[in-house]
């Protein structure tokens, strides 16, 4: 081979060289760009449901796998009430995973600080990928907050080959950090927003509250064909308590008397106080006679007992409910009608009750 014939042999070499190191270029710029749409579409999530279907539906489209999910340690029960609050119970979400404990669901969890990458085993990855029927292999994606594991984003592929421990993670933990930052923050802005909702003196829901839930469960009842029962609550001869013992008195009496509702209601119920000593309860799917049973239990439940007042003494407190209920029907668009004029007709019946004597419920007259 003459000199030219090296020289060019050699120049092809180095052009071939440089074309695959182009393609590897671009190929890399294509995942960078990828992964900074993906955390890009986490950060713009504008609430704790949005970030949720973010981080399942919207990774498994595009990372392109078989199935996604979710595992988030919520000990305190935060999580579940906001999605509550919000409208969606954590139940709503198919692959969403909200426990009290990660401790047992996976051994990886002992000490899950990188993504962890491998062979799928259902005796291993069942508890927290209940829906992954068909998966080879997983990426566990650590999610932590100040050096303690909350969960992980659990990406599952029927290609063995898919996730390895011979692949490189580090989009994967960096994704994993956004994640954990994202997820920190929707809940401290939906605290914010639910502080907006909350009667500061029971800690119930306040009106402006229910003015927004009543309206999502008339939605729901008619989408469901369903009932919706209003309770009106209100305390019998409360301004005596203020003019007698003073406002510091009634507002235990208050306190007291949300603790005693609370403890009769369903978790599924919708309680707030709607102004002064009255208090709304939701009951969402219930029929009257099944209204009629839970407030009589919470009319006996404030009479139980005398609540003691800071002043040392004891007053013995008794209430009046009114009862109303709608069934929505598919042509009732104005729900914010249908819902004034529930509380409206429950108010009625309240009014009934105190007419009557005081201290007993009325279901409104058909």
């Amino acid at each position: 081979m003459t000199s030219t014939e090296e020289f060019e042999a050699q120049l092809e070499a180095t052009r071939r060289q440089l074309e695959a190191l182009t393609a590897e270029v671009a190929r890399n710029d294509e995942i960078m760009r990828r992964a900074q749409m993906r955390e890009l579409r986490l950060l713009q999530a504008e609430n704790l449901d949005g970030l949720i279907r973010a981080l399942i539906d919207g990774l498994r489209v595009s990372y392109g796998v078989d199935y996604v999910s979710l595992v988030v340690c919520d000990p305190d029960h935060d999580i579940r009430h906001l999605l509550l609050a919000n409208g969606t119970p954590a139940e709503e979400f198919r692959d969403l995973q909200v426990v009290e404990s990660i401790a047992g669901l996976a051994p990886q969890y002992i000490a899950l600080q990188q993504p962890w990458l491998g062979s799928f085993a259902a005796c291993d990855h069942q508890l927290i990928c209940p829906g992954a029927e068909h998966a080879k292999s997983i990426a566990m994606i650590p999610l932590s907050h100040r050096g303690k594991l909350l969960g992980s984003i659990n990406l599952c592929s029927c290609d063995p080959m898919r996730f390895t421990r011979v692949h490189a993670s580090d989009f994967l933990a960096h994704m994993g950090v956004i994640a954990s930052f994202c997820i920190e923050n929707v809940i401290n802005r939906a605290r914010l927003l639910r502080s907006g909702f909350t009667d500061v003196l029971t800690g119930w829901h306040n009106r402006r509250y229910l003015t927004v839930r009543i309206g999502e469960e008339l939605a729901r009842a008619r989408r469901d064909r369903t009932r919706l029962v209003c309770l009106m609550l209100d305390v019998d001869h409360f301004k005596q308590v203020n003019d007698t013992w003073g406002h510091a008195a009634g507002d235990v009496v208050l306190q007291e008397l949300a603790q005693r509702i609370e403890s009769q209601v369903r978790a599924s119920d919708v309680a707030a106080r709607y102004g002064g000593e009255e208090f709304v309860v939701l009951l969402p799917g219930t029929d009257v006679a099944s209204a009629l049973k839970l407030a009589e239990r919470i009319r006996m439940a404030i009479a139980s007992s005398p609540i003691g007042l800071p002043c040392g003494e004891e007053v013995i407190i008794t209430a009046s409910i009114g009862i109303a209920e709608v069934s929505p029907g598919p042509n009732d668009k104005d729900l914010k009608t249908l819902g004034d004029s529930l509380i409206a007709r429950a108010d009625v019946a309240l009014y009934a009750a105190k007419s009557a004597g005081r201290d007993q419920v009325v279901v409104e007259a058909a």
